[in-house]
């Protein structure tokens, strides 16, 4: 829906709201929105309430703001090094995004998020009202430690934000799939999210995270997140700071505009010290668990020595290559990890996303894809892409339509490694045959 001017002039105009959001804008990269047209310059910054007016005045819809915290946000570049990124960098906020179609879901989610933070002596939580379908749960850079097994803390980004709310996703995982089902039945979730029965339930066993997702993947370097009483531009509903004990209770009547009262702001809490060590070190912990299996399993995978040409590429590939309406960011991910594993390098990969990116009807912005890249190639080590029964993916991206060579295969990776050697096996029979 659009917002009409009137109705954001009015909201902007207010001193406390200004106040707010310049709160939040403190050593944070700011983004701003404006509307259909999309985001304006990056990096961008605001210092004063009356910046946030006169933005409005132009045509600007929302406020965003980064996750990391800088020593001068103007000074960054899509171009910059990580290692260049790392010396601005002052620090991070946890920043949890809970995201579903049906919100009451998402509520329950962020309730057994706020619950197990609490669970590690984490006190200090932040939690507001997306403006639409889901809640974000902060927690702020000066509750961790200054190290963690021996590195500094501020360089951890993004994996440590990553592997914090993988690790409280899995804790969650069997209360998050009980609450759901005790909210309403299996039959009714499925209809109102648009899945089939089979596709939550396996083995006899709901999986929660069919229903909902709680952002790993998609928390990159310079990451943004709306900020406090900014406005969604799809629902016409504020960005609203709740108590973390009233999540279950709120109504998103709360956030419509003329219902908006400024009496809390976001992450301006002082914890205490070293407050989410235990958090960030058992997460790290459960990590080092996890590649050990990751490690074994790759021993058996080895990506090939020459690039696996385009034509090999599997239908789902395929179509994202295409271009899409929506999922690109989970496409950003399945094809960076697809095409390193087909032997791509890294030049020839940032050269194909981007032709890849103009086919979209909504672009993603360009630090977006670098910063992925920057992140691969930082971690260096080769990971599949998400395989082919992971519904969260193909199919719900509307990729998913499988040709007869499909059936054989589990992931996209195999399809075109087998599909190009089996095409090579065939002609070499053929050409023998003429020979003969």
């Amino acid at each position: 829906m659009s917002i009409h001017l009137s109705t954001l002039l009015k909201h902007y105009k207010r001193k406390d709201v200004c106040n707010a959001i310049i709160k939040s804008a403190d050593d944070k990269e700011v983004a701003i929105k404006f509307g259909d047209k999309g985001f304006g310059k990056r990096p961008d910054v605001l210092k004063y309430p009356k910046d946030v007016l006169e933005f409005a005045k132009k045509g600007a819809t929302s406020f965003h703001c980064s996750e990391e915290l800088w020593v001068n946000p103007l000074q960054l570049s899509p171009n910059l090094s990580r290692k260049d990124m790392d010396e601005l960098r002052k620090g991070w906020d946890l920043v949890l995004d809970i995201d579903c179609p049906v919100w009451e879901y998402s509520a329950i989610a962020a309730d057994l998020l706020v619950h197990a933070l609490k669970y590690h002596g984490v006190n200090t939580i932040a939690v507001k009202f997306s403006g639409n379908h889901g809640f974000h749960i902060a927690v702020p850079f000066a509750a961790f430690p200054r190290t963690v097994h021996g590195k500094p803390t501020r360089l951890l980004f993004p994996e440590g934000p990553r592997k914090i709310a993988a690790y409280l996703g899995e804790m969650i995982r069997p209360h998050l799939a009980r609450k759901l089902i005790e909210h309403e039945s299996i039959k009714t979730i499925c209809k109102k999210i648009d899945k089939k029965f089979k596709d939550v339930v396996k083995n006899g066993r709901f999986n929660p995270f069919e229903v909902l997702q709680i952002d790993t993947v998609l928390i990159a370097t310079r990451h943004l997140y709306r900020m406090p009483y900014a406005f969604n531009e799809k629902s016409g509903l504020v960005s609203i700071p709740i108590k973390p004990e009233d999540i279950l209770k709120f109504k998103k009547e709360d956030a419509e505009p003329k219902n908006i009262k400024v009496d809390m702001n976001f992450l301006d809490k002082k914890p205490a010290p070293n407050e989410a060590k235990k958090l960030i070190i058992q997460a790290f912990d459960h990590e080092v668990q996890e590649e050990k299996v990751e490690i074994k399993e790759a021993k058996e995978f080895s990506s090939p020595e020459d690039a696996v040409p385009a034509e090999y590429f599997p239908p789902c590939i395929q179509a994202i290559l295409k271009g899409l309406q929506d999922g690109k960011k989970r496409s950003l991910f399945v094809l960076v990890n697809f095409l390193t594993s087909c032997g791509w390098d890294y030049d020839k990969i940032e050269e194909l996303l981007s032709d890849w990116n103009q086919k979209n009807p909504e672009q993603l912005r360009e630090v977006i894809i670098k910063g992925q890249l920057r992140y691969h190639k930082a971690n260096k080590k080769k990971v599949l892409p998400p395989n082919c029964t992971n519904k969260s993916y193909y199919q719900d991206m509307h990729v998913c339509n499988p040709d007869n060579f499909c059936r054989k295969i589990k992931n996209p990776v195999n399809y075109a490694i087998l599909k190009q050697k089996l095409t090579h096996l065939t002609k070499k029979k053929k050409k023998a045959k003429k020979a003969k």
